[in-house]
């Protein structure tokens, strides 16, 4: 190599070490006047992104008789089977071959007796109760199964006390979703005041459980002698079944739940709300209410003093115990993880339930629809760990009993927050008055827990359970509330609650409020930075080998 040649080389390395330098890339880069394109990018065909109502079942959606029971109208987008409530109401004995293979229900799952009373209702009431998981490993594939969704992608692992079922426990073949019988929250049961009760837990899971019914009339001992108040001593083992005998003097809302591992399979949804109504002659109560709030079949006593009837059943679940039964399907290994190397007493409530979903699915099955004037019944169940402050925007609501216990006049508080102990229930009368003090007037008013949390999704908001108190005229065909269109499109997606988009990701302030995001690098810089960077390195290498040959 000639001696030119070297000298020139020699000056060019400097050359390009300072472009190398000019094009360096930074750590940080401003940005321009367009806003810059995130590296997380949706579709508009994605489906991550649901329809806020399915609208699967119009036809379920209106009043209708069926075999001789009247079923109310429930607007709602997702309303409760209307032939499991003529099923629940008559017995599944009473009922029409028709009718009954319109439900999952099994033929014994509940059976009416005789009218011992002669006043027009049955008093014999035979229950049938098994626990089922929601969401759950499967040993065939690395998959969930029966699915749940409590809201846009979320699955957390259930289980639930569910009526006896029959058939497949899922929708059909080619799905992993639960059929609709088997879903959280546990069902209300309703039995009337004098009635004679069994309720046969049938085991079919892998773990023991039992049946504790809080605050329910009920004998310490069956007429068997054996034990009838559901205590952790006398579990019900799997593939084993107990029978529980009842005849409650006492009216009121209840509670019912496993004692077994309480804190555990209290926070894994095994529990509901258990209703004794007044007795009243033809008295033909709608002994399950399953899923959604309405009660589309409302007591005698209730429908003397009220115009609607729901149950709105509160409860919480630790994401950390949910996954519990998700990693493992050996028994022994979920009783190992679930009762020795989990900590309740370091629990978290990460997702917030009102009748089995949390936000925006609240918004499919427990909207609370009114009309101007009515004077509406709300039961409430606290089944979370933490309390619950229980606010209506719009509305002032009267406590009209604690605990199953009718208060006297006196004692009747109205309030627009009720706070909620664990285990706690409360009867309310919501009245839409529109005088100022009961109703502000027609709108579509949220009801939610005040305690902050209780409104969100792991951490998400809003989320939880939140949900709304609509007016008739403020509500589509579907049941879902009018003039929140856009809001509805952002939150009904697995990608908001999975923590991959703005909250507020659309609309005129996006670019403002909206996902930051990543810059795309200035690649024509880095591949200038690069080829400098690299004929440095290669000349200072062929020079120190020109300079090595000639030495020698």
């Amino acid at each position: 190599m000639s001696k030119k040649l070297i000298i020139f080389l020699t000056l060019l390395i400097p050359v390009l070490t300072g472009i190398a330098v000019f094009v360096t890339p930074e750590l940080s880069q401003k940005v321009g006047i367009a806003p810059p394109e995130t590296v997380y990018k949706q579709s508009d065909e994605t489906s991550n992104i649901e329809k806020p109502c399915s609208n699967e079942h119009p036809d379920w959606r209106p009043a209708q008789l069926i075999d001789g029971v009247a079923i109310e109208e429930a607007p709602s987008c997702e309303p409760d089977n209307p032939y499991n409530v003529a099923a629940s109401v008559k017995g599944t004995n009473n009922v029409s071959m028709a009718t009954l293979m319109q439900t999952d229900l099994s033929d014994d799952a509940l059976i009416m007796g005789d009218d011992l009373d002669n006043d027009g209702d049955p008093d014999v009431i035979h229950i049938k109760l098994e626990v089922i998981e929601l969401n759950g490993s499967s040993p065939d594939g690395d998959f969930l199964i029966n699915t749940y969704d409590i809201g846009p992608g979320i699955q957390p692992g259930l289980w639930v006390f569910a009526p006896k079922s029959r058939g497949m426990a899922l929708k059909n073949f080619n799905s992993m979703v639960a059929n609709p019988l088997l879903r959280a929250p546990s069902p209300t049961i309703r039995v009337e005041q004098g009635d004679k009760v069994y309720i046969t837990l049938e085991n079919t899971h892998y773990l023991p459980h039992t049946i504790h019914l809080h605050g329910v009339d009920h004998p310490w001992q069956t007429s068997k002698g054996e034990d009838n108040d559901g205590m952790e001593e006398h579990p019900v083992f799997p593939g084993e079944n107990h029978v529980y005998e009842i005849q409650p003097r006492h009216s009121g809302t209840m509670f019912y739940h496993c004692h077994v591992q309480t804190a555990q399979h209290f926070m894994m949804g095994l529990s509901g709300m258990f209703v004794v109504e007044e007795n009243q002659p033809n008295n033909w109560v709608q002994t399950f209410n399953i899923g959604a709030g309405q009660v589309r079949h409302p007591s005698v006593a209730v429908k003397k003093a009220y115009s609607q009837e729901y149950d709105l059943f509160y409860q919480a679940i630790d994401k950390k115990l949910a996954q519990i039964i998700q990693g493992a399907n050996d028994p022994r290994l979920i009783a190992k993880r679930m009762s020795r190397d989990y900590n309740m007493t370091e629990s978290f409530e990460n997702y917030f339930l009102l009748n089995g979903h949390s936000f925006p699915y609240t918004l499919r099955d427990s909207v609370i629809v009114a009309a101007d004037k009515e004077n509406i019944k709300l039961r409430i169940v606290n089944a979370q760990r933490s309390s619950v402050a229980l606010h209506f925007h719009g509305h002032k609501a009267t406590v009209t009993a604690y605990d199953g216990v009718d208060q006297p006049a006196g004692l009747q508080l109205t309030r627009d927050v009720f706070d909620i102990a664990p285990a706690q229930r409360i009867d309310l009368s919501l009245k839409t008055q529109n005088d100022g003090l009961n109703s502000y007037g027609p709108g579509l008013w949220m009801f939610h827990d005040h305690v902050a949390t209780g409104t969100t999704t792991d951490g998400m908001e809003p989320g939880g359970n939140m949900a709304i108190l609509a007016y008739k005229p403020l509500i589509d065909e579907q049941g879902m509330p009018k003039m929140h269109e856009e809001f509805l499109n952002e939150v009904f997606s697995k990608d908001y609650y999975g923590k991959k988009q703005a909250v507020w990701n659309t609309g005129d302030f996006a670019h403002l409020l909206g996902e930051a995001g990543l810059f795309a690098p200035d690649y024509l810089r880095i591949i200038v930075f690069g080829l400098a960077t690299g004929l440095i390195i290669g000349l200072l290498v062929l020079i120190t080998l020109v300079y090595k040959r000639k030495q020698q």
